[in-house]
């Protein structure tokens, strides 16, 4: 599985998802950075099979409008420590891998994994 991780978010979660055996890359690994737009993510997504991990509800709205990205992982948990989202990724990271494999939109929050059909 690949993941994206979006702006919003900590680089740091793209290396703890890449340590746990995942392909990962941050928005700041990207050419335009921070400042990529979600068009070129959500073309990402699709070309080279990318989950998008967002905190951005504009994501929600273009996967149920265009399912664009390909897949999402809508992370709403509020603010949060880093330390403690990765806590919660690594817990998570074998009913989110499942999850993916039947549905393309989940949620992960402080208490559990949204399946979204």
């Amino acid at each position: 599985m690949k993941f994206l991780v979006d702006a919003q978010l900590p680089r740091r979660l793209a290396h703890l998802l890449g340590a746990a055996g995942f392909e990962a890359i941050h928005t700041l690994d990207l050419p335009l950075g921070n400042r990529t737009p979600d068009h070129i993510l959500n073309d990402l997504s699709i070309r080279d099979e990318y989950v998008v991990v967002s905190k951005d509800e504009d994501f929600v709205n273009s996967f149920h409008l265009q399912r664009r990205p390909r897949k999402l992982l809508l992370v709403s948990t509020g603010n949060i420590k880093n330390s403690q989202l990765e806590i919660l990724f690594l817990a998570s990271m074998a009913e989110i891998e499942a999850g993916f494999q039947r549905f393309s939109f989940l949620e992960i929050n402080r208490k559990t994994i949204i399946f979204h059909v």
